[in-house]
């Protein structure tokens, strides 16, 4: 691994803020150039590019970086409490079944995907998806599989299962991490033109919509300029919430992992309820909700999804520093294969969005419950409206659910189409 030029995350964390702040202040300009490029590309698209390009160039390095840790263990759960604080249930139970549909449909594009991108690149570059043992390729990408369709833990559970060899492995982080990010981008790219692709899709949003102009008429009511009090009381919320989440999450999985052979075993389809970071997501979600039914959820009137919602860029500035692009040609085929696979991801999405007529917002969210899991979701729901968080919150913790099975049936129809 070649050292970046900056591995002080003071200093990066402050190059991190530096591209955020670069970016809001240009987007905010209401004539000339930034006017229209933001009209074509949008800002939380380069929060994401700009810590990349970065990465790109060896200013910086995910992986010297405990940045990413930081934002995703501490800021993220904060957000999700702040952001939830004014969640309306009921209105969210009326969006319909249309949401898990488009999930569903994610985790099929998975499934099906891996084995149909085998048999494509076979036919060019069968030496790609070839390998013996415990170098066979099939193996390497059920890790993706588990990644894509669950998360961290569920990658980790597939490498468990199948020994693909750990001199390789990454290889497959690198196809991971590069297909996940592209097809993100390109989903945040498709935020601006939500009400187009609606149209296209000929989509009806007005579940959404209403769920979105009752959390804004909620907000304008209870509006105040908050105070030191207010900003006092509102990191108490999130951070004691935070630190509840963490504690009783550790305390959860370790339990459950000493308690129960099925989840201790890596292999096991419960294996993810293991996880710290599931936990810690489901705790921290669950205290938002609850504090909704308080009188914390006036908090939203002094700006508490506003205080999430920057929590939730700096995330996004995190992740972005993943996306090396300078690694892209280290193994084109193997890549190719992952574009390949994203795509008919992808593909089947758009598909099934247009035969129930599902809005974007349905699509986007259930494709990264799916490829980006807890810490991508949120990000992507809370881009259309901080009050859809949490339906990206829930989608992602059903991602861990049908993960490791999923990844499973993905591996071994893999196995096949690389013996075809």
């Amino acid at each position: 691994m070649n050292q970046p030029l900056i591995t002080d995350d003071t200093v990066v964390f402050g190059l991190l803020t530096l591209c955020l702040g670069f970016i809001f202040y240009t987007s905010s300009r209401k004539q000339g150039f930034w006017k229209k490029f933001y009209s074509f590309v949008p800002a939380i698209l380069m929060c994401y590019l700009l810590p990349g390009v970065m990465a790109s160039v060896g200013v910086v390095s995910d992986e010297t970086s405990n940045l990413y840790f930081m934002a995703s263990r501490y800021l993220l759960p904060a957000a999700l409490v702040l952001m939830t604080l004014s969640i309306d249930l009921k209105a969210i139970a009326n969006l319909g079944s249309k949401a898990l549909i488009m999930f569903l449909t994610g985790s099929l594009g998975i499934i099906i995907g891996g084995p149909i991108a085998i048999l494509i690149v076979s036919i060019f570059s069968p030496e790609t998806v070839g390998g013996n043992d415990f170098d066979a390729i099939w193996r390497g990408l059920s890790t993706i599989a588990g990644s894509w369709i669950g998360g961290g833990a569920n990658q980790a559970a597939m490498f468990e299962i199948f020994k693909f060899n750990p001199d390789r492995y990454g290889e497959m982080i690198l196809v991971d991490v590069v297909g996940a990010n592209i097809w993100m981008a390109i989903l945040l790219l498709g935020v601006g033109k939500t009400k187009r692709i609606d149209r296209w899709l000929k989509a009806d949003a007005s579940a959404i919509e209403s769920l979105k102009e009752k959390v804004t008429e909620f907000t304008k009511r209870i509006t105040r300029v908050p105070t030191l009090n207010d900003y006092l009381m509102m990191l108490f919320l999130a951070f004691t919430a935070v630190g509840i989440a963490h504690f009783f999450g550790g305390h959860l999985s370790k339990f459950l992992v000493q308690s129960s052979e099925t989840i201790s075993n890596p292999k096991s389809f419960l294996s993810f309820l293991g996880g710290n970071f599931f936990w810690m997501v489901v705790i921290a979600t669950f205290i938002g909700v609850l504090l909704s039914f308080t009188k914390a959820k006036n908090y939203e009137g002094a700006g508490a999804s506003k205080i999430g919602g920057m929590f939730i860029y700096i995330l996004v500035a995190t992740i972005g520093m993943k996306m090396d692009l300078s690694r892209v040609l280290e193994n084109p085929g193997l890549l190719v294969l992952g574009l390949i696979w994203i795509s008919i991801h992808a593909g089947l999405l758009i598909l099934v969005a247009k035969l129930i007529k599902a809005p974007y917002f349905f699509l986007a969210v259930g494709s990264q419950a799916n490829v980006g899991g807890a810490a991508s979701a949120p990000v992507v729901a809370a881009e259309f409206h901080s009050s859809l968080t949490s339906v990206g919150v829930l989608l992602a913790v059903l991602g861990y659910v049908v993960g490791t099975g999923g990844a499973l049936l993905c591996a071994y129809l893999m196995e096949i189409a690389s013996k075809v």
